[in-house]
């Protein structure tokens, strides 16, 4: 993989107290910095890559002088005191022929350097930029992600970065294969006859205008679809973050309900550009057609004055000129894939140059001395005007257990986050927003904007301030226990074996590590209902640890904490979430491993406090009361007695429920047969049992189709409106394959009647330029409005079923939150290109093979025999694999980065675990394992299909080139006319190169 960015240059800091994170525009230098990521040998890569790409698009324009060549050689033979002779003309033709299969086997061999080059860079970049934003993310405070839209992590591994690779790979080898046709065309254009070039390139300024008034529209349409569809994205993501929570409080139909209103508004701005993109489709073939009628027009003007020797003149100068216009059509492809990328890159860089926490480099003596809390304020920035601590004082002696006690709101948990360095009471920086489109109008006159709490205070550990200690360190001396605890998708060794990171003990044997993951769960009461697994340590826990009771989720995260043998233990309403049952179970594990550790505990049932050391009692963020359970019970009017008198607690004296094995034993067994037996009633699933997931077997593509087009029959109308529209738009090729003979052969005609059918025959160019560019805007129109409202329903439809799927179904490995969240877009989106607009290109392809071939067999039945069972099956062959290829590409993609996506989510939702238990270098290490296993397959699967893929693309030259030569001998036989002839070229050239993009849009 390429080396990361090594800049040690950062933005300022985004906000410091009061000051509101800054705006970061998208800009082209943030493109260009992808490529500092790059290593020598990528360079050199992509400089072959470069100069293979334009190589392949200078082939195109030189065929333009060999069919010139030929069209003069033709219209020569043909003339009535021609001084070629059958053998002479012959000659020119096998040579002509040969020198097509040179530029095919030329195209051939640069399209496969291209292709492989630019697919393997774009995977290597991309991957080092998602490596650095992962890496840069965990480096960040808690506070600086919680300032990020929700979702916002995922989007960015996920989407965003996909559209990054898009932008720097294939498509900017598109982009500069492009360019390459477009200034060789034009070089040769101007060589061959100067004035007729500038005559038709009055189209390339007409061309230019309208993509400089319609590209800018359409951007920004696009820009605030993108914004509408990464909200829509973080509802989505979120709610299948929490799906247990969801499912809890019936919440599906809140969640569905704003997340359709966020793709209704995607929808409402994709539809309105859908008229400018069709106003564009429409001009622009307007201009292509009618480019031909104006070439002719004046060729026929400049021919009769003697400026010109022959049609091959014209032929070169038209079919170059159209060559440019249509190069600088599609260019537009790989351009918005840029502008696309350019933005993606400015959101991954926003995060990647956040201003990082201090980190600090002390490491104090923590065993006896105290951790003081001194006039500590703190108020969050993402809540503004609400003050969480206010002047907080208070110690923790070493060895003491300490709870935290108070009602909601009171700064307990608060604490355990400054405690945790979380959060700082320096500074809080906060990511830049990307600035995608015109900011609203800010607030109104007058009104009054709360002000952020500004932190101050100190926290000092063994003399020293808190965060001048090394940030590692101090976290490998802290064990925590969550009331939620989070598991990863990974085995019990492997979850209770992360406590071992950053501590001395990492890198043991595996054996030894084995030990003391055994020796910390025998410790927490866990060992017990391991050992009656089937695969006992090596159970997989599942998705954030769904396959487990909340018990056992318990008990191994306190495993997971005391392993590493912290000093201090904090306790987070460690039982609150549990049931009274496991909560005994669970209680007598935490009083077993707190045993003569400093123990700060967040008190959520007074119940489980009694035997603290210490009480610290909270209220509006300041330490009101304290001291033993006895002493604070004996004050009648104070805040703690109300609070236990609030929660009607039973007080017993706590030496009479002693933590007992057996009885833990009991409890932990019913425990699991409760939770066992839950499983068979819709409740979590058992790992205790042997559960197979039964998947359906896929269904085929004509099947799945015609199901869709059956479930969409109230589109019928819109798709008979396409269709209509497409079969006009075919009709396009046969027309102007007939016009284009009937020109050519004004040429043998004498000056006099040469004007005149010249101007008509120009004329009849202009009438079909006129119909092509309506054809173009309807099906544009129909297609764009068609695609964005299914893909509308089908969004809302897809998480909608997701959000009422029994919980089972989001156990499964395939359906967990990375993945589910990547396909809810994702699928959607492959769901869009299928219908609408490509569906119509698409029959557009089609509908032109086969008037092409139709037109071919009627005025050339041999000729025709020849492209409809050589050329258009190897064209259609070669471009029916390329499409597969791409599909299986894109699988292949997606799949291994949906796992590695699927694992940063899931690290990025455990952010606080993550940081706990100090796992950052190790998620990053495996997070880029994953991405060079994805690079290594990619490699493995490239080197062969780009081969492939670079014949595919350039076959249609030897085909033209067999054309040439076959046809060119039954001329010489006079078994045809020259207009048959040409009538049947033009149909073949056209119809081949409509089938190879009919099959390029194939989703």
């Amino acid at each position: 993989m390429a080396k990361k960015n090594q800049t040690d240059e950062k933005s300022p800091p985004a906000g410091k107290g009061d000051a509101g994170p800054v705006e970061r525009k998208p800009a082209f230098a943030d493109y260009i910095r992808v490529f500092t990521y790059a290593s020598r040998w990528d360079f050199i890569v992509y400089v072959i890559a470069a100069v293979a790409s334009l190589g392949a698009g200078v082939t195109l324009p030189l065929m333009n002088i060999l069919f010139g060549q030929l069209v003069g050689q033709f219209t020569e033979f043909f003339q009535p005191n021609s001084t070629l002779t059958t053998s002479d003309f012959e000659h020119l033709l096998n040579r002509q022929a040969l020198l097509i299969m040179a530029l095919f086997l030329g195209r051939w061999l640069l399209n496969s350097i291209n292709k492989f080059c630019f697919r393997m860079i774009g995977i290597r970049l991309s991957s080092a930029v998602r490596l650095h934003y992962v890496q840069s993310l965990f480096a960040q405070s808690i506070h600086t992600i919680d300032s990020m839209a929700p979702g916002a992590p995922a989007t960015a591994i996920t989407t965003t970065s996909t559209t990054l690779q898009i932008g720097i790979s294939e498509r900017l080898g598109t982009f500069l294969q492009f360019t390459g046709t477009i200034l060789t065309a034009l070089i040769i254009a101007f060589i061959w006859s100067w004035d007729l070039t500038l005559v038709t390139s009055s189209l390339l300024l007409y061309i230019t205008l309208i993509l400089a008034i319609v590209l800018p529209r359409v951007v920004k349409g696009q820009t605030e679809t993108l914004v509408a569809d990464m909200q829509g994205t973080a509802v989505a993501s979120e709610a299948l973050g929490g799906i247990r929570l969801v499912m809890a409080c019936g919440a599906q139909k809140r969640v569905i309900e704003t997340y359709d209103g966020w793709v209704r508004k995607a929808k409402e701005r994709a539809q309105k550009t859908a008229p400018i993109v069709a106003a564009q489709f429409g001009l622009i073939f307007f201009g292509m057609f009618g480019a031909y009628g104006l070439a002719f027009w004046y060729g026929t003007q400049r021919f009769i004055a003697g400026a010109l020797n022959n049609a091959g003149v014209v032929f070169v100068v038209l079919m170059s000129v159209m060559m440019i216009l249509t190069s600088m059509e599609r260019i537009s492809t790989p351009l918005m894939a840029v502008s696309k990328a350019m933005v993606a890159a400015c959101e991954l860089f926003t995060v990647i140059d956040a201003p990082l926490p201090p980190s600090g480099n002390l490491k104090p003596e923590i065993d006896s001395h105290d951790i003081i809390f001194e006039d500590v304020v703190f108020g969050y920035p993402t809540r503004p005007g609400i003050t969480v601590l206010n002047e907080l004082n208070f110690r923790i002696h070493p060895g003491e257990n300490i709870a935290l006690v108070g009602p909601s709101g009171c700064g307990k948990s608060t604490i355990v986050g400054l405690l945790e360095r979380w959060y700082s009471l320096r500074e809080q920086p906060a990511v830049p927003k990307v600035n995608l489109m015109p900011q609203a109008a800010g607030k109104a006159a007058g009104e009054k904007v709360p002000e952020v709490t500004r932190p101050s205070g100190r926290i000092r550990v063994g003399g020293v301030d808190l965060e001048d200690c090394d940030l590692q360190w101090w976290r490998s001396q802290v064990g925590l226990v969550q009331q939620e605890p989070f598991l990863f998708n990974d085995t019990i060794f492997g979850n209770v074996a992360n406590g071992l990171i950053g501590t001395g003990l990492e890198n043991e044997s595996e054996e030894r590590r084995r030990q003391l993951v055994q020796d910390a769960c025998e410790e927490a009461y866990a060992h017990e209902f391991i050992c009656r697994l089937p695969d006992g340590y090596d159970t997989k826990v599942g998705d954030g640890g769904a396959k487990l009771s909340g018990g056992q989720k318990q008990r191994l995260a306190i495993a997971r904490s005391i392993i590493k043998q912290p000093r201090i233990i904090i306790l987070d309403e460690a039982t609150s979430a549990i049931d009274a049952k496991s909560e005994k179970v669970v209680q007598a594990a935490l009083d077993r491993v707190t045993k003569g550790r400093t123990t700060i505990t967040i008190a959520h049932r007074l119940s489980t406090i009694q035997k603290a050391d210490h009480i610290v009692v909270l209220q509006q963020g300041q330490a009101v009361e304290q001291g033993t359970h006895q002493s604070l019970m004996a004050n009648k009017h104070g805040v703690y007695r109300g609070l236990v008198n609030a929660q009607a607690l039973n007080l017993s004296d706590p030496n009479d429920e002693k933590a007992n094995p057996k009885l833990v034993e009991f409890d932990d067994a019913s425990t699991e047969k409760t939770y066992a037996n839950s499983s068979k009633h819709g409740g979590p699933p058992s790992i205790l049992s042997d559960r197979e997931v039964v998947k359906r077997k896929p269904r085929g593509i004509i099947w799945s189709f015609g199901k869709l087009m059956w479930i969409q029959r109230d589109k019928w109308p819109s798709y008979l409106g396409i269709t209509i529209s497409a079969m006009a738009v075919a009709s396009g090729t046969p027309i102007q394959a007939w016009l284009f003979a009937k020109v050519i052969n004004v040429f043998l005609l004498p000056s006099d009647e040469l004007k005149k059918e010249a101007n008509f025959w120009g004329l009849m160019w202009m009438v079909l330029a006129i119909c092509i560019g309506i054809a173009w805007a309807c099906e544009g129109w129909i297609g764009l409005h068609t695609q964005y409202f299914i893909s509308a329903v089908y969004k809302k439809q897809y998480l909608t079923d997701m959000l009422h799927q029994n919980i089972s179904f989001f156990d499964d490995d395939e359906n967990s939150h990375g993945a589910l969240s990547s396909r809810v877009g994702g699928d959607a989106k492959q769901l869009e290109e299928l219908l609408g607009l490509n569906l119509a290109l698409l029959l557009s392809g089609l509908f032109t093979v086969a008037g092409a071939v139709l037109i071919a067999l009627l005025y050339s039945p041999k000729l025709g025999l020849i492209a409809m069972f050589v050329c258009l099956p190897v064209m259609l062959g070669t471009g029916l694999w390329k499409y597969r290829q791409e599909v299986q590409f894109d699988q292949m993609n997606s799949t291994v980065f949906m796992e590695s996506s699927q694992f940063a989510t899931e690290a990025i939702g455990a952010i606080r675990t993550v940081s706990a238990l100090t796992m950052e270098p190790s998620i990053k290490e495996r997070y880029e394992k994953l991405l060079n296993q994805h690079i290594d397959a990619a490699k493995r699967k490239a080197q062969w299909t780009s081969v492939l893929y670079g014949f595919a693309d350039s076959a249609g030259m030897g085909c033209q080139a067999l054309v040439f030569w076959y046809g060119g001998r039954l001329l010489a036989k006079g078994e045809y006319t020259m207009e048959a002839f040409f009538i049947c070229l033009m149909a073949i050239i056209q119809g081949a190169e409509s089938a190879s993009q009919a099959l390029s849009v194939a989703p």
